[in-house]
């Protein structure tokens, strides 16, 4: 804590430059303190083993700051649409994903076929449902709205899989659902975003299909072939992948704030709410669900996790796909450091108590 002091101190000075800076009407300079703040807390948090797991989300933060503050930087570099970028990262993340993954993981579908199937069962019903009902009980304008829900019919990501070995849950059946539920992805999310998202947007079902395919399938299946003929062969690519995803969440999430600035200045305190709401109540429902299939804690730990977050990077990119990334692009944006938030304080907490055994 000593050595970490002058840095937090640090972070109070820039604090308290952005508080001035906004009193003085001088917002030019808001925006980079913020961001200063923001990163130094981050370092400050490094040393932390309590506090490590917010680092990353901080610095999604400081660089949301900026593309709040100053959006034009985040929208062209010369002729180049930084929008453009967006669909080539999901499929290096994926690619990732499937680089991660072996014949092991879809062998124990074969070994616990009760939990991988009341995980993908709630997984696909609770977080739809709960989209649906958010976004239509809070009124939002029917793209934000179709956003809330395209983020709730969306499969689980890799996030979930470090939550449950973090929460001491049950980490084989998390990547289990995780793999499962995006194979399941093609058919599944076009058909209950049109099912529930039909009377927001018009959705074209077999463009959603191919999108998700080329985005998620293609990619994993050419990770599964790197892991299967190459993977081990060259170390320096197993460990720059984890770092290039999460530096890919972090570009996608500025670049989408960036376009969707004005329509999230208008919208974002209750879009904030409603996210936490739709993500907190993920883990409650996912949860007590598990339960009540009589799933061992360890297991109904990782339902919660796999229900409670989801892909918001696949979301951003059919948002981007059907031409509307600053409106139904929105809620995955914000539901990706919300998730990170909520996910690393329920890890912390369960990790603080192991399940008991049963």
């Amino acid at each position: 804590m000593k050595r970490s002091l002058p840095i937090y101190l640090t972070a109070l000075f820039f604090f308290i430059c952005y508080v001035c800076f906004n009193l003085q009407g001088i917002y030019q300079y808001s925006g980079w303190s913020l961001m200063s703040f923001f990163i130094f807390l981050s370092l400050a948090f490094l040393s932390s083993k309590i506090l490590r797991g917010f680092s990353f989300t901080l610095i999604i933060f400081a660089a949301v700051s900026m593309a709040m503050y100053y959006p034009a930087y985040f929208q062209h570099i010369g002729p180049l649409r930084l929008s453009s970028l967006i669909l080539p990262l999901l499929q290096v993340i994926m690619f990732g994903m499937g680089s991660e993954l072996s014949a092991k993981e879809f062998r124990n579908v074969l070994k616990q076929p009760k939990g991988v199937f009341i995980g993908i069962l709630c997984h696909y019903t609770i977080m739809p449902v709960l989209g649906f009902t958010l976004a239509s009980v809070f009124k939002f304008p029917k793209e934000i709205a179709a956003g809330i829900i395209l983020i709730g019919c969306c499969p689980s990501g890799l996030a979930s899989n470090v939550m449950s070995y973090l929460a001491r849950a049950n980490l084989a059946l998390s990547i289990t659902v995780t793999t499962v539920s995006t194979i399941l992805a093609p058919l599944l999310t076009p058909l209950l975003i049109q099912l529930l998202g039909g009377e927001f947007i018009e959705i074209h079902f077999w463009s959603m299909v191919w999108d998700i395919t080329k985005i998620v399938i293609i990619p994993i299946t050419a990770g599964l072939i790197f892991h299967r003929f190459v993977r081990g062969r060259f170390t320096f690519i197993d460990k720059a992948m984890p770092k290039i995803s999460m530096v890919g969440i972090a570009f996608i999430i500025v670049i989408i704030t960036a376009t969707g600035r004005d329509s999230l200045l208008e919208v974002g305190l209750k879009l904030i709410l409603v996210t936490f709401i739709q993500n907190i109540a993920g883990y409650i429902l996912g949860y007590w669900s598990a339960r009540l299939f009589k799933l061992s804690e360890k297991d109904c730990r990782t339902v919660s996790l796999e229900v409670g977050m989801q892909n918001g990077g696949l979301a951003s990119g059919l948002a981007l796909t059907m031409g509307k990334l600053a409106t139904v692009g929105l809620a995955p944006a914000v539901f990706g450091p919300t998730m990170n938030i909520t996910g690393s304080s329920l890890a912390s907490w369960w990790h603080r108590r192991p399940p008991s055994k049963e």
